[in-house]
């Protein structure tokens, strides 16, 4: 998984100078900071080198022989709209720059050069450049996945029986492969004892099923999932303690792979199992959360003919959602996301299309902006409009006094969040302290209930999702969501939109770092020039 906003940074740079000494010298300065770099003397060059490669990054003086730099950086945002292009200028070429920028350029730099001044501006560039295609590429992850989620919907409503799980099976398996560019995918399903995992359906494999045996219980890494009740990745399996004994590793042909635990209230159904992507790469956090949207899918329409319909909701339901510890024990029975989806439907009925198009409409909030304050105010009022909710609040921890500080509340509603929280104290507390959601109707009934800290500023109690967000593995914040009187919560849904408001969290962070870099930046410059 990459994690590291400097990461991209590592890829080939183009370094395009028709003076052999500043290429060299470019070249030089960045391949000390572990980069590599490519070099051309002229556009032309410059311009068959990127239709052959995508450069994250392309350093380009703005005066060149033949095809001038402002050409070359016209012709790039036509054909590679991802690559950032920083200009090289005398300066004499102040309306050259001015031009350069209005086409796109991402940043100029002053000849003479000043070597830290290159590598920043250089990192800063690519950086943006992944985590602009990151976007891009979850965007239409999540498009595809929400196209194609309907038709297992219908598949479930459709057909019953041994036809059920065979078609819902193979869907799972070909979506799961389209989505995540995956050669290899499979659905396993416990046996009658639950003693062992047998196939019963897979993409990408040319050996037959029935050639294929059950895996005993406690074997091989599916049963890890089971066993930890959450989605297991491996991003490479050859350095994984868990997996450096287990004889099915030579079947993979890459390192990283993932399994999503597929389950509902009378137990577990099995895994959903996706490897060898094309591309090679591991899985981030944002393939997982989509991952485990599927898989709820694939749990759904399999159990869809043997459920009766869903009660009418309790007033006075309060759900504790551990997705980190089995034996964690709250007021009430735990709920654990993959076990229970028939207890997340009986609270607020068959959800599934609805927790779709939320999780549709947080991630595109979240993949259509890039600064920080338009991202989570975006995320905000998606969250107001489509859960109708009054106020929502996404609250930080502060690392010194260990209490939350709102960053981003509502602004057109009629109440207000408070401005700064105990991050121990009342049900928000007790989500950030047991780094589980929970979810209540009235939450004046629970003995956690705090209402110094668990309303908003009117002192109002009513329907409360208290959703921790997460990044690297660590709590570092939460999402509460005031409901309207009367609603009924899931804690289905409530788990999707933790996945997704914690990706939000991590293009909030990851941009921030690029606007230090920013800042840095300016300040060498300053410094540099006196």
């Amino acid at each position: 998984m990459r994690e590291d906003p400097m990461a991209e940074s590592r890829a080939c740079i183009l370094v395009v100078d028709d003076e052999r000494f500043f290429r060299e010298a470019i070249a030089e300065v960045l391949e000390d900071r572990g980069l590599i770099c490519d070099v051309c003397e002229d556009g032309e060059s410059a311009l068959e080198l990127c239709e052959k490669e995508e450069y994250p990054v392309v350093v380009l003086d703005i005066r060149l022989p033949g095809i001038d730099g402002i050409e070359v950086l016209r012709s790039l945002r036509e054909a590679r709209p991802h690559t950032r292009v920083i200009m090289l200028s005398a300066s004499t070429d102040q309306e050259l720059v001015l031009e350069a920028m209005r086409l796109g350029a991402c940043d100029y730099l002053a000849k003479p050069l000043h070597d830290e001044e290159l590598a920043l501006a250089v990192q800063r560039a690519a950086s943006s450049h992944g985590i602009e295609k990151s976007r891009d590429a979850l965007r239409g992850r999540l498009d595809r996945l929400v196209g194609r989620l309907q038709e297992l919907s219908d598949v479930g409503r459709e057909t019953a029986g041994a036809e059920l799980e065979a078609r819902v099976a193979l869907l799972a398996g070909e979506i799961a492969s389209e989505v995540f560019d995956a050669r290899k995918t499979s659905l396993m399903r416990l046996d009658r004892e639950e003693s062992s995992l047998e196939v019963v359906s897979m993409v990408g494999r040319d050996i037959e099923l029935r050639e294929i045996g059950p895996v005993p219980m406690g074997q091989g890494v599916a049963w890890l999932a089971l066993q930890e009740g959450r989605p297991l990745v491996v991003q490479d399996m050859r350095a994984d303690d868990r997996l450096t004994q287990d004889p099915d590793n030579e079947r993979y042909d890459t390192e990283a792979f993932a399994i999503v635990p597929v389950g509902v209230s009378e137990g577990w159904l099995g895994v959903l199992c996706v490897t060898d992507r094309v591309a090679g790469s591991g899985f981030a956090d944002e393939d997982v959360s989509l991952l485990r949207l599927l898989a709820l899918q694939v749990a759904e329409a399999l159990t869809r003919e043997s459920r009766s319909p869903a009660p009418a909701p309790a007033d006075d339901v309060t759900i504790s959602l551990d997705t980190d510890s089995s034996d964690h024990v709250t007021d009430t029975m735990p709920l654990d996301l993959a076990r229970d989806v028939v207890e997340a439907a009986g609270i607020c009925g068959d959800a599934a299309a609805q927790d779709s198009e939320i999780a549709r409409q947080v991630c595109e909030a979240v993949v259509s902006e890039v600064d920080p304050e338009r991202v989570l105010a975006g995320v905000v009022r998606t969250l107001e409009r489509e859960l109708a909710a009054d106020p929502v609040g996404i609250f930080l921890l502060s690392g010194r006094s260990g209490g939350l500080s709102l960053e981003v509340g509502s602004e057109g509603g009629l109440r207000q969040e408070r401005e700064m929280l105990p991050g121990n104290r009342g049900l928000t507390g007790a989500a950030v302290q047991a780094r589980h959601l929970i979810a209540t109707t009235v939450p004046s009934e629970d003995p956690r209930f705090d209402p110094e800290v668990d309303t908003a500023v009117d002192g109002k109690a009513g329907p409360l999702l208290c959703i921790p967000l997460r990044f690297r593995g660590k709590v570092i914040g939460i999402a509460r969501i005031h409901l309207a009187e009367g609603a009924h919560v899931s804690a289905r849904t409530g788990e999707i939109l933790g996945s997704a408001l914690s990706a939000a969290i991590r293009n909030v962070l990851l941009y921030r770092s690029l606007v230090e870099s920013m800042d840095e930046v300016a300040a060498v410059r300053r410094e540099a020039r006196g």
